[in-house]
């Protein structure tokens, strides 16, 4: 019997095998959890994980036991109320560890489990099966990514990128073919001189001669060398292009006056969540924020989600600004254009017709997916029935959903940015 020890230092990540196993087990479980705590925190209170708790039944391993039936003789130590043949009640209670039941000296059961996942963890669960829709433009000059890919053998190349087992390979058929003709010859003079010996044994001239031969045979075997330089195998390394899809998504907010807080919060979080979700799914892609009132501006990150500015409310003045930054920096051959608006609807009235042709003529026909989300617990405005007919006509590339409140925000979002099938 072998035994085999493992004197390697425990490195700090020497569960996580273990770990991911066992979070590809309690998956649904934990995508629950991720949807209740978003829910019910800020989106930007992201630096933390989530406790994940999960039913103690539900982690039960299977085991094998007897089945029902059967005759079964048990003894109870101190029995004083039970006879043969009575059944044993189940102890009331059972308990499911979740506290809020009233106090009592009997019952049993067993607490849920609870764990702690990881920052990097709830956003993968939290982004699981979102994309952008229709990224497929791809501009293959300039910006291209290189990936380094396995390209076969090299007879140069760096010591580092050694190939032992081609390297071996080689040398041992060098060897073979170098010294084949005396390993036949070495062969054959070992075969005469077990003869000679057999069958003349005083015949000491040739039988001296023939060791002698051999000596010379295995000597000159000897000296071929173990390992040359021509043997040593490298393996080649290319780097191949990576063409990678270049994408622009245009943020439009309304901070007019007829947002309140209340609203233009709820519109900040979605902003932060997609804002999130480009940045950690995609490695290249631009985002363009544009603030509107009775004026459009583009701006950056920092004024987009805390500047005070506010006005009336003109919202086609930010779609005439989207459309101006389409057409001077991202040619429509080789960027996928996405948009994203959010207003509480309340518009100019006179201007939601305007929004509606600059979307069907100037727009949707140049971008891959556009989505409005109208942020109001009333009624739906005019600018929502507006693009009710740009959604009739561009219903593939078009989405439009209602926010009510802050819980909705995470739902709405799966549901604009959710997996689409390929058909």
């Amino acid at each position: 019997m072998s035994y085999v020890i493992d004197r390697r230092l425990s490195g700090k990540n020497k569960s996580t095998v273990n770990r991911q196993r066992f979070l590809r087990r309690y998956r649904e479980h934990i995508k629950k959890a991720v949807e209740e705590a978003v829910s019910r925190r800020s989106i930007t209170d992201m630096e933390h994980g989530e406790q994940i708790s999960i039913p103690g039944r539900d982690i039960d391993e299977p085991v094998l036991h007897h089945g029902s039936g059967g005759r079964q003789t048990i003894v109870h130590p101190g029995n004083k109320e039970f006879v043969a043949g009575e059944h044993i009640p189940r102890p009331p209670g059972g308990g499911g560890g979740k506290g809020g039941g009233k106090a009592s000296n009997t019952g049993e059961g067993m607490d849920e489990f609870v764990f702690q996942i990881t920052q990097e963890e709830f956003l993968d669960f939290m982004f699981e099966d979102l994309e952008l829709p229709n990224l497929v433009k791809r501009h293959l000059t300039g910006a291209d990514t290189f990936k380094t890919v396995r390209a076969g053998i090299s007879n140069v190349g760096n010591p580092s990128r050694i190939n032992i087992v081609r390297t071996l390979r080689s040398a041992h058929a060098r060897r073979i073919a170098l010294s084949g003709s005396s390993r036949s010859k070495l062969r054959e003079a070992l075969a005469e001189l077990e003869r000679l010996k057999r069958e003349e044994p005083d015949n000491l001239g040739d039988i001296q001669a023939m060791e002698a031969e051999i000596g010379h045979l295995r000597a000159h075997i000897a000296r071929l060398p173990f390992l040359d330089t021509f043997d040593l195998k490298y393996n080649l390394l290319v780097k191949q292009p990576n063409p990678s899809s270049k994408a622009v998504m245009f943020c439009l907010m309304d901070v007019s006056g007829s947002m309140t807080q209340a609203t233009k919060d709820i519109a900040k979080r979605f902003f932060i969540l997609l804002y999130l979700f480009l940045k950690r799914s995609y490695d290249k892609i631009d985002v363009v924020f544009i603030r509107h009132h009775t004026s459009a501006k583009e701006v950056d990150e920092e004024e987009f989600f805390y500047s005070r500015e506010t006005g009336g409310t003109i919202v086609s003045s930010a779609l005439k600004l989207m459309q101006e930054i389409m057409a001077e920096r991202y040619p429509i051959n080789e960027w996928n254009i996405y948009g994203a608006q959010a207003s509480d609807g309340d518009n100019w009235n006179d201007d939601s017709p305007i929004c509606r042709d600059i979307l069907m003529k100037q727009i949707m026909p140049f971008v891959q997916y556009f989505t409005y989300v109208e942020i109001t617990p009333r009624e739906h405005q005019a600018l929502w029935f507006e693009y009710e007919q740009v959604r009739e006509s561009f219903e593939d590339t078009f989405a439009q959903q209602q926010l009510v409140s802050a819980t909705d925000i995470y739902p709405v979002f799966r549901e604009l940015f959710q997996r689409r099938l390929v058909t």
